[in-house]
């Protein structure tokens, strides 16, 4: 038998390794790519863009949960906002395919979506379509507040938000709950100690770093870039509540500190006075609201919510506050005509303007407008029997969602120097006896009115 020659089988092993290695990589290009999402070709069809990843992968997210029957909306503030530009087109626009993709094209590291819990709660069948369509998911669960009170603290935790990262693009599921206030809420994004922090670049996220608060919005399915969506019909209006949705929780570990210090007023008439305060409010924040007012609890009303989750029962009155550049001469004659009589009026709207309005029995609301200066904000207070004027004065501070009486209200976001600023380091002890003229910690003398001006700026009904 002929000897082989040893070149020749070298060679023919190299070649054959070689043919195996371009077959693994052809496979990988053209089959597992494909099948997880590592590569895409360009968007098939007439569409064409920067990145047709992302496009990809929000058509495979929307296909996901369509298969679930899941109602998904867009929430993304980005493409909301190039949405939103072009909004009488895309609703008037026929469902035909779209010359270029023009929305979900852009590089971006995420995409949002927001998710209502109460339509959806099969989340396992959907992990299992999601891993074998090539996503990757992570999954956000923290406390249920909406199940605290002052009688117990719980420790249930909810789904928050979810990840489903495929190639290079992620969807970010935010899951909204409703609250007692009628409103929705999404809890933060915060990761346990386990979980990989590298798995998205989470710092980048537009929803999870704070609680939000959000009106129910009413939808609108739309074609963008041919994939069907649901979007918030007015985009704008949503684009707007994304940033001033900042949401805080009542305090109520706290309050139950506070109570085991000083048990709580539940005494007849306090109970009494809560019911009144309460219904004096929802019909102040409805007459407001329905002005477009933008309003937030002040005085002893913010203090009883900050520092025990209640109305504080002395306090004989509720305390609103307003910017005076919100002012509108609306105001009265829709408090009279809501049944909320003129109880006195002081300043004027250039300075020191105050409203007080007669509620229920001795149940008064008492609103004060407060003006904004380089380095602090203020508000006034007037003597009636002696022309004096007196000024609050308080940090510059801006505005937080909470729910109060199970109503969605806006309170200063730096509660605690707000509170402080009124009440001094001693906020935390109940004080029953109170001067407004000297007993606020930020109160200063701010001269006297001229006579001449009493009949104006005095005026007591």
């Amino acid at each position: 038998m002929q000897k082989i020659n040893r070149n020749v089988v070298l060679a023919l092993l190299s070649l054959t390794s070689l043919v195996f290695l371009l077959f693994q990589l052809c496979y990988y290009k053209f089959y597992l790519s494909q099948k997880n999402g590592a590569a895409f070709s360009k968007v098939r069809g007439s569409l064409s863009g920067q990145d047709s990843t992302r496009w990809h992968v929000v058509r495979k997210f929307l296909g996901l949960i369509s298969s679930h029957n899941i109602p998904v909306y867009l929430i993304d503030p980005l493409v909301l906002g190039l949405v939103d530009k072009d909004i009488e087109q895309i609703r008037s626009s026929p469902d035909g395919p779209s010359p270029e993709c023009k929305y979900f094209c852009a590089p971006r590291d995420f995409t949002t979506f927001a998710l209502l819990d109460k339509t959806w709660k099969h989340e396992v069948g959907l992990f299992r379509t999601a891993e074998k369509m090539g996503f990757q998911w992570l999954k956000i669960i923290n406390k249920d507040p909406r199940l605290d009170g002052m009688d117990d603290l719980s420790g249930m935790e909810i789904p928050l938000h979810y990840i489903f990262k495929l190639a290079s693009h992620a969807i970010h599921l935010v899951v909204f709950y409703e609250r007692s206030g009628n409103f929705l809420w999404h809890g933060p994004l915060r990761l346990k100690q386990h979980m990989d922090r590298k798995f998205v670049p989470f710092r980048k996220l537009h929803f999870g770093r704070y609680p939000g608060a959000y009106e129910k919005p009413e939808l609108l399915l739309v074609s963008i870039d041919d994939l069907k969506v649901q979007i918030p019909k007015n985009p704008s209006s949503f684009l707007e509540e994304i940033s001033h949705s900042r949401f805080l929780e009542c305090r109520y570990r706290e309050a139950r500190a506070f109570f085991q210090l000083y048990p709580d007023d539940s005494s007849l008439d306090a109970v009494e006075f809560r019911k009144k305060a309460k219904s004096l409010l929802h019909l102040a924040a409805l007459t407001l609201n329905n002005l477009g007012v933008k309003f937030w609890l002040s005085s002893g009303t913010c203090l009883g919510w900050y520092r025990q989750c209640n109305v504080i029962p002395h306090s004989k009155d509720v305390d609103l506050g307003i910017f005076i550049k919100d002012y509108k001469a609306d105001i009265i004659p829709a408090f009279q005509k809501a049944g909320l009589p003129l109880k006195h009026k002081f300043g004027k709207v250039e300075d020191s303007l105050e409203l007080s309005f007669q509620g229920e029995d001795d149940v008064k609301l008492d609103i004060f407008f407060f003006y904004e200066e380089d380095d602090h904000i203020w508000n006034g207070g007037t003597q009636a029997k002696s022309g004096k004027k007196f000024k609050y004065l308080f940090p510059k501070f801006t505005l937080c969602w909470t729910e109060f009486v199970e109503l969605k209200v806006h309170v200063p976001c730096e509660t605690l120097q707000y509170v402080e600023a009124n009440y001094g380091p001693e906020w935390k002890v109940p004080v029953k006896t109170w001067d407004w003229k000297s007993s606020p910690f930020n109160v200063q003398d701010n001269g006297v009115w001229p006579i001449d001006e009493w009949d104006n700026v005095i005026q007591i009904y």
